[in-house]
């Protein structure tokens, strides 16, 4: 507020501060952004690519989606440039860490929650059994063959925030404590996490003291409450999170003029996996059958549980001929599931742009960031499929644009040059 009372607003360049920025793809460095460091996201496209999509835009944009919120880049730098934003996410954590980061809060109530949390915690007794036994066996000392995710100290103390976080009397609170309680697990665990699973740290038995947990959820408490104060006057407070499967939740969007998104890239991980510590021990799962049921619930990207392929999706040689080539060496590849996968892959995408095809206005326009895979020599070219299938689907395709050449994993051949592209499609006007 200025002297007179007039709401002064946030600007899409104070929070992102003008910076420069090497590659508008992943891995650009958006995690240093207020809000955007609630939870470190290696797969996070920067900002910047938002505030593009939106001057290249052929309609005036008040409404925009994104199918695969993610760490929620889309919606919130839609909200600094005064647009509405609708985005859908299939995982728990990320579907309230998206609706933490877009709710307006009053400070200074935060403050003083944070302060019961604080109170409560430390004169807590530990529920570590009630707020772990869901989970698999592994995440509490003494673990299984030795190996445990949590000290049993540290366990206590996670327990003990749970507990007082969950006494808040205010939705919107206990969502965003939770998450950013979530936000600090990683670092006061044993392990490490990545596109390769998890491992275990070097020398991990020795590292932790109990009192960190307390030290970095308080840190990173204090520093979300600055944030929210600093940024609270954005041009857009209003959003719509939709929880769960894009292929599904999508029929409930009527309208927008852009989407913005990029989809899970097709090299066979399960991205629920990097979340599975916050995801247990928040409660977001509780049972295999739920776990089981949130993985079913993922596009087709990963062939980590056994599941019904769709049939490939017409309209595309590329396709065609890696699909051709991947039944050939069928048995050079590491799961012999693969081609099925890679089918059924575009297969939901062509969903999700049919979905989006739908709700959007006429001129207005989809930017995807996609990414490459390769198997057993067989390299999956992305954005050339994705134009081939979206041109017999209603899209003109007017752009595709080179982002950054990624190493794939060793599952995939160990290549260094997989490509990222930029692929923007239009729903022209009627003939």
């Amino acid at each position: 507020m200025i002297p007179g009372g007039e709401t002064v607003l946030v600007t899409f360049e104070q929070w992102t501060q003008s910076r420069k920025v090497a590659s508008l793809g992943t891995n650009s460095g958006a995690d240093v952004l207020p809000f955007q460091n609630w939870r470190h996201f290696k797969e996070a496209f920067a900002p910047e690519l938002v505030a593009r999509a939106v001057a290249h835009s052929d309609l005036l944009v008040s409404r925009c989606l994104d199918p695969f919120g993610g760490s929620g880049t889309t919606a919130l730098a839609c909200q600094f440039l005064g647009i509405h934003p609708t985005t859908a996410e299939v995982n728990p954590f990320l579907a309230d860490l998206i609706e933490a980061k877009l709710t307006t809060y009053d400070p200074d109530k935060l403050a003083r929650d944070l302060g019961t949390i604080a109170r409560t915690a430390r004169n807590a007794k530990a529920k570590t059994k009630r707020v772990f036994n869901p989970a698999p066996k592994s995440f509490v000392e003494p673990g299984v063959n030795g190996r445990w995710i949590f000290d049993r100290s540290v366990a206590d103390r996670i327990a003990a925030m749970i507990a007082a976080i969950s006494n808040l009397p205010n939705d919107g609170h206990r969502r965003l404590f939770r998450v950013l309680l979530g936000g600090v697990l990683l670092s006061v665990s044993n392990v490490v996490v990545n596109g390769k699973g998890r491992r275990y740290r070097s020398n991990w038995q020795q590292r932790l003291r109990s009192s960190q947990v307390d030290e970095l959820f308080f840190d990173a408490a204090r520093a979300a409450i600055s944030d929210v104060h600093r940024f609270a006057e954005r041009k857009k407070t209003t959003f719509n999170v939709l929880r769960g499967d894009a292929r599904k939740v999508l029929r409930k969007v009527k309208s927008c003029e852009l989407a913005i998104f990029s989809p899970p890239y097709p090299n066979s991980f399960d991205y629920t996996d990097v979340y599975n510590v916050e995801l247990w021990t928040l409660g977001y799962l509780t049972s295999s059958a739920s776990n089981r049921a949130l993985r079913v619930s993922t596009i087709a990207s990963h062939v980590q549980i056994s599941r019904e392929f769709a049939a490939p999706p017409p309209g595309s040689s590329a396709l065609r001929k890696v699909l051709k080539r991947l039944e050939d060496r069928r048995s050079a590849l590491w799961d012999k599931r693969i081609p099925e996968m890679v089918g059924a892959y575009f297969s939901d995408l062509a969903t999700i742009l049919d979905h989006i095809h739908r709700t959007l206005a006429t001129k207005g326009a989809a930017w995807m960031v996609v990414g490459d895979s390769c198997y057993a020599g067989v390299q999956i070219p992305c954005a050339e499929i994705l134009t081939q299938v979206a041109s017999t689907r209603g899209w003109q395709v007017s752009e595709i644009e080179p982002f950054r050449s990624m190493r794939s994993s060793a599952q995939q051949g160990g290549q260094r040059e997989l490509g990222e592209n930029l692929l923007v499609l239009r729903k022209p006007l009627r003939n």
